[in-house]
């Protein structure tokens, strides 16, 4: 077996079946996409974040102008949009997974993981990922 660091920009193609298969299945949580535009705000500087592609109990994925900091924490302000028109807000504090450009100039796709939520926030949040698609 190869022997491992810290660190070790290898690591994921070096871990054993079991630790690749637990760490895909945690980025996998059940996703459901948003149909409508859903502005997705910083709360701190009051700047827009982006648009949500995707959210899940555990994270989101956005495309937006701006490109994250690697690892950042954000606090998020975003709507839940249904379909009577409604858009409650919950707020999120996320950590930045992963980014990259994407196909559109100026655009960045970013991977978040939800880290703090409170329960209001949450019970929103599963509420409306149990509505149909």
């Amino acid at each position: 077996m190869a022997r491992r660091y810290p660190g070790d920009p290898l690591e994921p193609y070096l871990m054993n079946r079991t630790e690749h298969d637990h760490q895909r299945d945690q980025r996998r949580a059940g996703r459901k996409s948003v149909n409508v535009v859903t502005e997705v705000t910083d709360v701190i500087t009051g700047r827009p974040m982006g648009q949500i592609g995707n959210l899940s109990g555990t994270g989101m994925l956005l495309i937006g102008p701006m490109e994250p900091r690697s690892e950042a924490i954000y606090q998020l302000r975003l709507p839940l949009p249904d379909a009577s028109g409604s858009s409650p807000y919950i707020e999120v504090g996320v950590q930045e997974q992963w980014h990259e450009h994407a196909a559109s100039a100026d655009q960045f796709w970013a991977g978040y993981r939800i880290i703090s939520i409170t329960e209001e926030s949450e019970a929103k949040l599963q509420a409306w990922l149990a509505l149909p698609s």
